[in-house]
């Protein structure tokens, strides 16, 4: 595929991306205004945008966004790091993963939630409690992940580079980390969601700070904009960490055909 072709698709996509946004937009203040919809139930976007803008005018969001974007972060690298070698430690080792799998099926099985409370009193009210509770929510998006990516390698290719007298360090290093590295940023997408997940619904739970916490303190009062305005901030630091993440993946997947 050319480059100039390649191009002129991201364009074309990036265009229709933009008209959905406008009509989405455009039809839900058109429905607000004339009646259509209760604005008491769903606000309309002129509100929510103006409350953003006044958030960040005073300057009210940059302490909430600055603890909610550490949580996520945090939580983020952390279940990273886990998954990662979990799911290598498991994946070359089918005694490690008949002992461990169960286990590993148990604790993914329960749900997230009920942990929240338990993070709560065992690591306070501060970010720690949040991160714990991401941590546990993209730790198993990346460990299966990496599990499936090193079980999917070839055996064939295994023992060629064998013959060709590669070491497990040189197995590790050219054959199995590329393989895995495709599924670990497939399973990062997901987990950027849910290691913000993870930061809100815990600030939800119990904070003193965080966009989760305004989210919280706006539903209190019946304030639909500050919720909506809420999301909206979540939606665009997603978005961030998303194209980070993205050009992270462009850079060590290199090798890889553009599609």
């Amino acid at each position: 595929m050319s480059l100039r072709l390649l191009h002129g698709r991201r364009l074309v996509r990036l265009l229709v991306h933009v008209v959905l946004a406008v009509l989405l937009i455009g039809g839900w203040e058109l429905a607000a205004a004339r009646g259509w919809i209760d604005p008491f139930y769903v606000s309309r976007p002129s509100a929510i945008g103006g409350r953003v803008r006044e958030w960040f005018a005073s300057g009210t969001i940059w302490p909430h966004l600055r603890v909610t974007a550490t949580e996520a972060l945090l939580a983020l690298v952390l279940g990273l790091v886990l998954g990662l070698a979990a799911g290598f430690l498991c994946g070359r080792s089918r005694t490690v993963s008949a002992l461990a799998g169960p286990y590993l099926k148990v604790l993914n099985s329960l749900p997230r939630v009920v942990l929240a409370p338990l993070f709560l009193i065992w690591f306070g009210l501060g970010i720690w409690s949040k991160v714990a509770f991401g941590v546990t929510l993209v730790f198993f998006v990346v460990f299966f992940n990496v599990y499936q990516g090193v079980r999917d390698v070839d055996p064939v290719l295994v023992e060629h580079v064998r013959m060709l007298g590669a070491g497990q360090a040189a197995l590790l290093r050219h054959v199995y980390l590329p393989s895995a590295l495709t599924w670990v940023f497939s399973s990062l997408h997901a987990g950027v969601g849910f290691a913000l997940v993870g930061a809100v619904v815990g600030e939800y739970l119990g904070a003193s700070e965080g966009v989760g916490y305004l989210i919280s303190q706006a539903e209190g009062v019946l304030d639909t904009t500050g919720v909506f305005a809420g999301m909206a901030v979540l939606g665009a630091l997603v978005m961030v960490i998303d194209l980070v993440t993205r050009g992270a993946e462009r850079r060590l997947l290199r090798w890889k055909p553009s599609r």
